[in-house]
């Protein structure tokens, strides 16, 4: 499978996001639409971002009852996007309502479930979530579940990414956000590493946003992120 960098455009506008894509000359980056841009702009941003020629994550993390998540698959599936996600929290149920739905439109969507936010600490999750087990663990245990009800794999920090391919096998897909430059902030994520650390633990896909959105050169940015992801070594 190939690794490749996941753009997360993170922007308010459609003119924001489209100004940002026509940096790119020569490479069509795979990018993230998430609830920001999606709320601001709905349906039709993701149609012009794939008229353009881009692989789309449309990362809205359905989380709701089984119906609920069902009905809105279903609308989601028309999008044609390459990959969507739900909360693995929202159960087994919730999830194969979600598979159900793309498997009635006919979509190859890629569906990924998110197991804990990389915002999250273990002792956020055990002492706010009530979840009193190891992060490793509860990120493994969602991950398996998770496969069973459907999934082709899910979203987790870089740090679980071996937990998931012990539990799920190499063929489950992972895609990690919370990837940094070593120079970065880590702003509000917690459990990150670099795009080589992520390389070497084994991520499907890594998600970028501000290291490569608000660089100076985000072209420049995305190259680097890319070399240094494939290679697993820092330039």
């Amino acid at each position: 499978m190939k690794r490749e960098v996941i753009v997360a455009c993170d922007f308010s506008t459609r003119e924001e996001t489209l100004a940002f894509l026509d940096l790119f000359k020569e490479e069509k980056p795979f990018i993230k639409i998430g609830m920001e841009l999606y709320y601001s702009c709905g349906p039709d941003i993701v149609r012009q971002i794939k008229d353009r020629g881009h692989k789309i994550f449309l990362d809205l993390k359905l989380h709701d009852i089984p119906n609920t998540v069902y009905r809105a698959m279903r609308n989601l599936a028309d999008l044609k996007v390459d990959m969507v996600n739900v909360h693995a929290a929202g159960t087994s149920e919730m999830i194969r309502a979600a598979r159900r739905a793309l498997d009635e439109k006919g979509s190859d969507a890629i569906l990924l479930s998110v197991t804990q936010l990389t915002s999250t600490t273990e002792e956020i999750m055990q002492q706010e979530l009530w979840i009193p087990h190891p992060m490793a663990d509860t990120v493994r245990h969602y991950a398996a579940v998770s496969q069973g009800a459907g999934c082709h794999g899910v979203v987790c920090s870089p740090l679980e990414v071996q937990d998931v391919i012990r539990e799920c096998g190499e063929g489950f897909i992972t895609v990690t956000p919370g990837i940094r430059f070593t120079q970065d902030e880590k702003g509000d994520q917690k459990r990150v590493t670099t795009p080589a650390g992520a390389h070497h633990l084994g991520s499907h896909y890594i998600v970028m946003g501000r290291p490569i959105t608000t660089a100076a050169d985000p072209v420049a940015a995305y190259r680097r992120a890319t070399a240094a992801f494939e290679k697993g070594i820092e330039e």
